[in-house]
């Protein structure tokens, strides 16, 4: 199953998010070591472009609960710099092939 993962951070934590950011990367890499296949993710930003707000991504994984323990088992959210997630269940035609795998 597909769901979308929102993240929502702390304002004005980019030293947080620095220091985390390589183990953050590790954690999406690996799926939280299995627990979900991260499709395609990225920064959320105000509408500048720049400044930081969050991060999303679109996962594949069993369960509801599976994409919850991916989001919360990332090190930005075990480091305090993630105020809340949000996970939403895609539609069951939802069509993951047409993300391309070469921008990832």
């Amino acid at each position: 199953m597909y769901w979308l993962m929102i993240c929502r951070h702390r304002a004005n934590a980019d030293d947080l998010r620095e220091r985390h950011r390589d183990a953050h990367r590790q954690h999406v890499a690996t799926g939280g070591g299995g627990l979900a296949k991260v499709l395609i993710g990225s920064a959320l930003t105000e509408d500048d472009g720049e400044t930081p707000i969050g991060n999303f991504g679109v996962l594949e994984a069993p369960t509801r609960e599976a994409a919850q323990a991916f989001a919360e088992s990332d090190p930005y959210a075990l480091n305090g710099l993630v105020q809340s997630i949000e996970i939403t269940a895609l539609a069951s035609r939802f069509q993951a092939h047409r993300i391309d795998p070469m921008t990832r």
